[in-house]
């Protein structure tokens, strides 16, 4: 197992399951989760996005946190089932069908993938998207409620002739950092530790909450490049990209490890 331990930064629960399968892969992996999420404070605009279902064509969900948090206790109505749900990758694949999602209606990137995010899944199902058609994109909002993240595939659809409504169906925060965590954050930061980063608001939440740390002796590796130029961006001094999947994650983490 390399002696140099990796902070996996994406959201708790997430978090655990990556440690768990980077342990698995003998990776020395802990947990520094820097996105918290929370539900929403007013759920009304989920409540009603809910009673206009019928209006979309497809919706289309940015994870599997934006599942579970869409869905809750409900099932999917069955004037819903005539849509096509658009996934983002295999985690929130298979959210929606534990939802009680068919598989037939979900389109969403291969597990092999290189790549999980709106420009692959966009290859996928541009030719839904015709003048008409409407899409209902699922979300995170930010701290004040407002759903937030990259609009390109809603760019996509719109200049497809389709329209693009987002509803938030829960909130995004940056979790504080308790004494071990912050010193979790000082050996990453002095490159005793790896960083691995799947989000650029991760890193974005790491900078706000140790604003006086410098990062160039820092070491990360990211899962796309626009993560990569984030962390870069934030003074990282080593930053490297791997596919998303666990095998190539393992093979990047070892090469620098």
């Amino acid at each position: 197992m390399p002696a140099t331990p990796v902070i996996v930064t994406r959201p708790a629960r997430e978090a655990a399951r990556w440690v768990g399968e980077l342990r698995t892969a003998g990776i020395a992996a802990i947990a520094l989760p820097l996105i918290a999420i929370e539900p929403l404070d007013d759920p009304q605009p989920l409540r009603a996005a809910w009673q206009r279902l019928a209006d979309y064509d497809a919706l289309m969900f940015v994870s599997a946190a934006a599942v579970e948090h869409f869905f809750g206790d409900r099932s999917p109505a069955p004037a819903a089932l005539r849509q096509r749900f658009w996934a983002t990758g295999p985690g929130t694949c298979g959210a929606l069908q534990q939802a009680g999602v068919p598989v037939s209606v979900i389109d969403a990137p291969s597990a092999a993938a290189d790549q999980f995010d709106s420009e692959t899944l966009w290859e996928l199902v541009q030719t839904q998207v015709r003048p008409g058609v409407r899409v209902l994109i699922v979300r995170g909002s930010d701290a004040s409620g407002q759903p937030s993240g990259r609009d390109w595939l809603a760019r996509q659809v719109v200049a497809a002739g389709g329209a693009c409504d987002a509803v938030a169906a829960y909130r995004r925060l940056a979790p504080p950092l308790d004494a071990a965590q912050r010193q979790l954050a000082a050996e990453g930061a002095s490159g005793r530790a790896l960083w691995l980063f799947s989000s650029s608001e991760a890193i974005a939440n790491l900078c706000h909450a140790l604003p006086a740390t410098n990062w160039q002796s820092a070491r990360a590796i990211t899962t796309h490049a626009r993560i990569a130029e984030a962390a870069r961006s934030a003074g990282f001094g080593t930053v490297r990209i791997a596919a998303p999947g666990l095998a190539a994650l393992v093979a990047s983490i070892e090469s620098l490890a």
